[in-house]
C-alpha cells in the first residue's frame, strides 16, 4: 500500500501491510522547510519503499525527526536539507544519543533517495561511520524452566477460573430477573448486565432508576461484571499463554482478526497472522492452542455483541478493568508488568518475573523437541530465518540441559574421531602370543586376562567381521546388553580384532560396500559408509594375499551372505 505525503497541513498518512492507517501531523514544527525535505525522506523508509511497516517504527522516525529540527532551529538555522553542511550536521551527531543519529541519517538519505539534493560531502557523511555506534543487541535468553512453568501455571489458573466464574455467571443469569423485580440477588444483578452490556456503576444505577452511590453501597456490581465480561488481567493472561502454546511472534497475535482464523475441522485450525518484518505467515496451531482458542472465543461472546462492528471483528476484545465499562484498546508492555506483579508472577531471583513477548517466542522454541531437525537449510524454525540468523536467534540461547546435551554430542564426536585414528588390530598369527606381544596397549585399555584372550583367539567372542573384546561394554548400545551394531561398525571399533578367519566375511562386507556404492549418490555413500570402507582396505591389506586369494573363493556375491535387514538389501 502507498504512503502519502500531504502538504496542507504538513504531515504524513501512512497505510501499512497490515491495513493499518497511521497519521502524524507536523506542522507545529519552527522550520517548515526541513521539515518537509526529511518527511520526504521518511516516505522513502516506510512500506512499500522500505522496511518500516509498523505504526511504532514509523513514531519512532517522527520523533527523531522532531528532535532535528527543533534542534537546528533552536542554534538559528531556518533553511531545508539542501542547506544543511558537514560540520553542522557533525555537531548535532556527535552528542547522540545512537538511534537519534541512525534515523536522522537515514532520513537524509532517503531524502537524497527521493531526488533531493544534499551539499557537497553530506551524503558521504550521512551514509558513512556513526559517531556514536549502537550496542550490539543480543537476543534475549530463554526463560528458564522454573520461570516458565510458573507463568504458564499463572496465566493457565487465572483463564481456566475466570472461565468458570463466566459460565457460572451465565446459567445465573439465565435464570435470573429484572432486579427490580426479583430483588438484589447476584444472579439478577449478571441477568441485567447480560441485557444492558459491560456499563458504568451510574449508567447500571439509571436502568434501576437509583444512583451510583446506591449501587455502590448494595455491593455486587463489580463482582458481577467481572465475571460476565473479561477483563485486561484475563485478556492479558489469554493472550500470553496463546503465546506460550504457538510461540507467534507478539505484534502477530496483538493483531489478530476473527477472519484469520481457518476451521479445518472440530480440532485443527490454520491460523494467519502478520509478522511485521516479513509478510503474512500461518500456523497450523497445536491441540493445546486450539482448546484455548476455543475457549477464548466462548469466553468473549457475549462482550462481542455489545461492540461495534470493527472491534467485533478483533480477536482479543475486553474491558480495561474489572467493574469498568472502557473497552481495552492496547496491551502495552507496561500493563503485562504490572499485571506480573499483581499476580506475584516471580522469577528465580523471587522478584518480579520481567515479562518480555519475544522472549517468550524465542523459550517456546527453544523447549520445542528438535530431534528430527536434519541440519537442512529448510529445516528452520521461522522460514524466513537463514540457518545463521536461527543459530544466533535460538540454538546459541539454550537452556543448561540443553547446553549438556550439545557437550555430550561433541565430546562423543572427538571420541569417535579418536577411535577412527586408532590402526585396526590385525591378528596374522591365531596365538595368544601374538595378540599380547603385537597389541599390549590393548591388552592393558580392556584388562584382557589370558582366558579373554583365548576366547578371542580361539574364535568364541566373534562376530560376523571381527572378534569382540567385550560385547556388553555397552559402546554402541545399553550397557550389559549385546551391541546391536550392524557388521560394518565394528570395523572402526576398538573392541574389535581381526584374525585371518575373518577374511572371508570381510570380503563380503567389501562386496557389499561395492554394490551400495553403485546404487546411492556418492555424496550420500560417503557419508553414511565412507569411514568404514576406508577402513577394511586397511585391515585386509594387513593379511597375507594367500589368506585373501583363499578366502575370495568362497565370496558369492550375494545378499544373502551378510546379516542384512530389509531395507538393507541391495538388488
Amino acid at each position: 500500500m502507498p504512503t502519502m505525503l500531504i502538504d496542507e497541513p504538513l504531515g504524513l498518512t501512512c497505510v501499512f501491510s497490515d491495513g493499518g492507517r497511521a497519521d502524524y501531523l507536523l506542522d507545529d514544527l519552527p522550520n517548515p522547510r526541513l521539515a518537509r525535505d526529511l518527511a520526504i525522506g521518511l516516505v522513502d523508509l516506510i512500506h512499500p519503499h522500505g522496511t518500516a511497516d509498523s505504526e511504532g517504527t514509523v513514531n519512532f522516525y517522527v520523533q527523531s525527526l522532531r528532535s532535528m529540527v527543533c534542534t537546528l532551529a533552536a542554534q538559528g538555522f531556518t533553511g531545508g536539507a539542501a542547506q544543511l553542511r558537514r560540520g553542522q550536521l557533525a555537531e548535532f551527531w556527535m552528542p547522540g544519543p545512537p538511534r537519534l543519529e541512525a534515523m536522522t541519517r537515514s532520513l537524509l538519505e532517503g531524502y537524497a533517495q527521493s531526488g533531493g539534493a544534499l551539499a557537497d560531502g553530506v551524503l558521504e557523511l550521512a551514509a558513512g561511520r556513526h559517531f556514536n555506534i549502537q550496542p550490539f543487541r543480543q537476543s534475549l535468553p530463554p526463560y528458564a524452566k522454573e520461570e516458565w512453568q510458573r507463568l504458564t501455571e499463572v496465566c493457565r489458573t487465572l483463564v481456566d477460573d475466570s472461565y468458570a466464574a463466566h459460565r457460572q455467571a451465565l446459567a445465573d443469569a439465565a435464570d435470573g430477573r429484572h432486579p427490580g423485580e426479583g430483588g438484589w440477588q447476584p444472579g439478577n444483578l449478571r441477568w441485567l448486565l447480560a441485557r444492558v452490556g459491560p456499563v458504568s456503576i451510574s449508567v447500571f444505577g439509571g436502568h434501576l432508576d437509583i444512583s451510583a452511590a446506591v449501587v455502590h453501597n448494595r455491593g455486587g456490581f463489580h463482582d458481577a461484571i467481572r465475571a460476565v465480561f473479561p477483563h485486561l488481567d484475563v485478556l492479558i493472561a489469554y493472550r500470553l499463554l496463546f503465546g506460550i502454546y504457538t510461540g507467534i511472534v507478539p505484534d502477530g497475535i496483538a493483531d489478530l482478526v476473527l477472519e484469520d482464523i481457518d476451521w479445518a475441522g472440530d480440532s485443527t485450525v490454520l491460523l494467519s497472522y502478520i509478522k511485521r518484518r516479513t509478510a503474512a505467515e500461518s500456523l497450523n496451531l497445536p491441540r493445546r492452542a486450539v482448546r484455548l482458542l476455543e475457549q477464548w472465543l466462548a469466553h468473549s461472546a457475549l462482550l462481542r455483541t455489545f461492540v461495534t462492528e470493527e472491534e467485533r471483528r478483533k480477536l482479543w476484545v475486553g474491558v480495561s478493568r474489572a467493574g469498568g465499562d472502557r473497552r481495552v484498546r492496547k496491551v502495552d508492555r507496561v500493563a503485562v508488568q504490572r499485571w506480573a506483579v499483581r499476580h506475584a508472577v516471580v522469577g528465580n531471583d523471587r522478584q518480579p518475573l520481567k515479562i518480555h513477548r519475544s522472549r517468550i517466542r524465542t523459550t517456546h522454541e527453544a523447549m520445542r523437541d528438535k530431534s528430527t531437525w536434519t541440519g537442512s537449510g529448510r529445516a528452520t524454525i521461522d522460514p524466513n530465518h537463514t540457518p545463521d540468523v536461527e543459530g544466533d536467534h535460538y540454538l546459541t540461547a539454550t537452556t543448561p540441559a540443553q547446553r549438556h546435551a550439545v557437550e555430550t554430542v561433541i565430546e562423543d564426536a572427538q571420541h569417535d574421531m579418536l577411535r577412527r585414528a586408532h590402526p585396526p588390530t590385525v591378528i596374522t598369527d591365531e596365538e595368544a602370543a601374538a595378540l599380547a606381544d603385537g597389541y599390549p596397549h590393548l591388552v592393558a585399555e580392556l584388562n584382557l586376562n589370558d582366558s579373554v584372550i583365548a576366547e578371542l583367539v580361539g574364535g568364541q567372542r566373534d562376530v560376523f567381521t571381527a572378534a569382540c573384546g567385550d560385547q556388553l561394554s555397552g559402546l554402541h548400545g545399553p550397557k550389559g546388553k549385546p551391541c546391536p551394531a550392524r557388521p560394518w561398525v565394528c570395523l572402526l571399533c576398538p573392541l574389535a580384532v581381526f584374525a585371518p578367519r575373518h577374511a572371508g566375511n570381510l570380503l563380503r562386507l567389501k562386496v557389499f560396500f561395492s554394490r551400495q556404492w553403485q546404487q546411492m549418490p556418492a555424496a550420500h555413500f560417503m557419508a553414511v559408509f565412507g569411514p568404514y570402507a576406508t577402513r577394511i582396505q586397511q585391515v585386509l591389506d594387513r593379511f597375507d594375499p594367500g589368506v585373501i586369494a583363499a578366502a575370495a573363493d568362497h565370496v558369492e556375491d550375494q545378499a544373502g551372505e551378510l546379516p542384512l535387514r530389509p531395507e538393507e538389501m541391495t538388488a
